[in-house]
């Protein structure tokens, strides 16, 4: 919608140039089957845990129950996406979602922590783990964590809060697995440093898998633009528009793990394009550039910028 702010010869009223959204896949399914497997092994690990008197047992149990927080977060987040705006939300709930993934990066390296510090006291007192009926459990901790992470495997390369549960998951997957391998590679040869030494090696691992994750999260939580809008590229590729002299004043900004939105001024001499260029425009930021909320503030050089004068004609397009 434009608007006229001042003495500008050009102003206008644009209700057709929004941008089409995309919203994020819906993964309901996915997370509505990993929460309830994900529950029934934990308490599958107490009962067992308690019945043997197997302190790793439960304390593997209470592990994976931090698994169960990390899906709720996520789906959680992904559910509140969806709400439309209201009150002073004018842009919605979609940065719950950049919250949710930060939060699960930290569960994740505070999960990392503690096995690294158990590992290393137990390099003091290597003890070896509990059985056969241990290991059975942790294999079928592999396939629940393993199958609940290939549910979100699909999604995790576009939304880092599905790749915030899928690396949830799969690190657990790979502990419970490291506990099958310390447990045969001791039967094997009856050193018992193998199941610390084994542990350490995954949390090098997790670590370094979630390190990404915190980074991306982190920047997005401090309004960073998102990592696959080429700034440069997108500024000269505004400038390069028929009409436009020069761009100004570009911002671009997180709405949520999927979404964006940019405002930027620019300078066109001969004024207004009209609605159905702006509308154009508008669409082309959102196919190339995965904009979905786009304000365009439209100058003619004539007089001071935005910088030094805060009225002008803003074109605004975008959901």
């Amino acid at each position: 919608m434009g608007h006229d702010h001042g003495d500008h010869q050009d102003s206008g009223h644009n209700h057709g140039a929004h941008a089409h959204v995309h919203g994020p896949s819906s993964y309901d399914g996915a997370f509505a089957l990993g929460i309830s497997l994900n529950v029934s092994f934990v308490l599958v690990e107490l009962g067992v845990g308690w019945s043997i008197n197997s302190l790793a047992l439960i304390a593997d149990a209470g592990h994976n129950a931090t698994d169960v927080l990390g899906l709720l977060l996520a789906w959680g987040a992904t559910a509140l996406g969806r709400l439309q705006p209201r009150g002073r939300f004018t842009f919605g709930f979609g940065q719950a979602s950049i919250l949710a993934s930060l939060a699960n990066a930290l569960l994740i390296l505070l999960a990392a922590g503690v096995i690294g510090w158990e590992a290393i006291r137990r390099f003091a007192n290597p003890s070896p783990p509990d059985g056969a009926l241990v290991m059975a459990v942790a294999a079928v901790g592999v396939v629940i964590n393993l199958g609940t992470a290939w549910l979100f495997s699909r999604g995790r390369k576009s939304d880092i809060n599905i790749e915030g549960a899928f690396l949830h998951m799969l690190w657990d997957g790979l502990v419970s697995l490291s506990v099958i391998l310390a447990g045969a590679a001791i039967l094997l040869t009856g050193q018992a440093w193998i199941d610390p030494a084994i542990s350490l090696v995954v949390v090098a691992v997790m670590v370094a898998g979630t390190w990404h994750l915190l980074l991306a999260s982190s920047r997005l939580s401090l309004g960073a633009s998102p990592a696959g809008v080429d700034l440069p590229s997108l500024k000269e590729w505004l400038a390069a528009r028929p009409g436009v002299a020069s761009v100004h004043d570009l911002h671009v900004w997180p709405l949520s793990t999927t979404q964006a939105a940019l405002s930027a001024h620019l300078v066109m001499p001969e004024g207004h394009p009209g609605d159905v260029v702006l509308a154009t425009l508008a669409h082309q930021l959102d196919e190339k550039y995965g904009l979905s909320h786009v304000t365009l503030q439209i100058e003619l050089g004539d007089g001071p910028t935005c910088s030094q004068h805060s009225h002008g004609q803003v074109i605004t397009n975008g959901k």
